[in-house]
Order: C-alpha cells, then structure tokens, then sequence
C-alpha cells in the first residue's frame, strides 16, 4: 500500500490538469482486488456468504456486495449477544481479513464483513469514499433489519476505520464503534511521508476527513493504534481520539504493526470492550 499511495502523490503534479486525477485517486488509495492474504481462505471456510443487494444512490445503478457472516456460540442462546459490522481498509478483499473477523469472533461478536464494491465478488465498480461509506451503510442497514434488537457495533481497520467513523456519525442505532490503525485524513497521513512538505492537499479528492466527523458520533469510540505501525503513525490515531466528544479511550499496543496490532493486543481489546462498552457480560460463553 505504502509504494502505490507514494507513487499516487508523486505524479499528482502531473495529473494536476486531468480529467482523470479524481479516477487515479480512487485506485491508489482503495486498491480495488479480489486478493486475500494466505491463510485468509482457511480463516473464512466455516463462514457464511451473505448477498446485500440495493439501489445507489450516486451512481442510480444496482448494487451487489459480498459478504462473510461469522456468528458467535452465543448468538442463538442469548437475546443481548451482539453484532458487528466489519470494514476492511485498502487492497485485500473480506477473506483477506477473516482472521481478523474470527478474532472479534473470539472476544465475543457476531461478524459480518463485507467487499465495497470493486472488492472480491461485490459489484465491479470502481469505489470512492462517498461509495464506500454507501455501501457500507446498506451493510449497517441489513444488519439492524434483520437483528433490530440486538446490540450492533461498527468497526473498521485502516481505510475501513475512516469508513466506519463516518458511518457512525451518519447512524444513530450503533451502540460501539471501534477502529484500528487509523488516521485523521488522508492530507494528514501524506503530511507524514518525508516529502510531506509539497503543497499536493489541495490536489487530493478523496480527503476522509475523519478528524471532522468523529466529534458527531454519539456512542463510545474505543480507538486502537499499534506503537509499530510505520504506515499510519500512532499520533494520527491519537489526534483523532482526542477530537472526539463522547465516551471514549485510546488504547496502544506495544508492538503491533498495521497488520498485527489486533493480534497481538487482543487482551487489550478484551479489557477495552468490558471497560468502556460493558461488554463483559454479553460476550461470556454460554456453558455447553
């Protein structure tokens, strides 16, 4: 990811006066493939497929994504178990990110990831941020009719987690949002880049800027950032913990990546998700 966006940035100047520069943007920064990582493929093998099918609005065509439903033990035994939303970032599809998605699933959440569109089997379309965050409310949407009265959560990781974050100010129905390895907005993460200093933010059309729509969501934000992460620096994710209004906490993981915090901070996220959102309880395993 890193190669492509610095790639991206680097021939803005020359993109500067074309009709394409918005088009160059959007597959740089989403990386639209159906790729997974090894071993993404073992991790999605018990899950569910799942079709979400909708009428968008920006482009007034039919829609079709892909998703990947992980219940939990205790969704059929117990009423207060809860869902959550799962919002991958750049370049890997949702298999990609299943064992991602079964970590939530052992801490005690119901999961459903889905493929914006341009992403694994979802339709072939070339995402955008207002596409993204679209699609990902059709996701949302499916979710709270066919579970209205459990506890819904969103979460996202890297992209996704700005995806989600303006998911979440849009909803009022969410009762957690959580993101990892997050950022304020892309100018911000290009800022950080060693030519940071050229005046290429005005360039930039697919801004997510997280750092404005954090303050508008209205349950607890639980934000988590790797100390490792070279990608996207930990002081990003802290700027944007510290704009947020409502219950919240920051939580670094000593030594976790941009690929492996949630791995290796699960312990972290279990303490988290009792501290701030109560989950204690809802998530226990119910005896067999």
């Amino acid at each position: 990811m890193t190669r492509l966006i610095l790639a991206l940035f680097a021939a803005l100047a020359l993109l500067a006066g074309c009709a394409t520069l918005d088009e160059k943007q959007r597959v740089w920064i989403f990386q639209p493939s159906d790729r997974s990582w090894s071993g993404g493929a073992y991790a999605a093998e018990s899950m569910d497929d799942v079709w979400i099918d909708f009428d968008s609005a920006i482009t007034k065509e039919p829609v079709r994504l892909h998703g990947l439903w992980a219940p939990h033990e205790n969704f059929t035994h117990r009423s207060d178990a809860p869902v959550m939303l799962y919002l991958h970032g750049a370049r890997w599809n949702v298999t990609g990110s299943a064992m991602r998605i079964r970590r939530m699933q052992e801490l005690g959440f119901s999961v459903l990831g889905i493929d914006y569109r341009g992403f694994g089997r979802s339709t072939h379309d070339l995402p955008s941020e207002r596409m993204a965050i679209e699609d990902a409310r059709a996701a949302w949407d499916w979710l709270a009719q066919r579970y209205p009265d459990r506890p819904r959560y969103i979460f996202g990781h890297s992209l996704g987690g700005a995806i989600a974050i303006s998911l979440a100010a849009q909803v009022g129905d969410e009762k957690g949002t959580l993101v990892e390895g997050t950022f304020t907005s892309i100018p911000d993460v290009v800022s950080t880049f060693k030519w940071g200093w050229l005046p290429v933010s005005l360039l930039i059309t697919q801004r997510f800027e997280s750092v404005k729509h954090v303050a508008g969501i209205g349950s607890p934000l639980l934000v988590v950032h790797g100390s490792e992460d070279q990608l996207i620096r930990p002081d990003l994710g802290r700027r944007l913990y510290e704009a947020a209004k409502g219950p919240k906490r920051f939580v670094l993981v000593e030594g976790g990546s941009h690929h492996n915090t949630n791995s290796v901070g699960q312990g972290q996220y279990r303490e988290a998700l009792e501290a701030l959102f109560g989950l204690d309880d809802a998530i226990r395993v119910v005896a067999r």
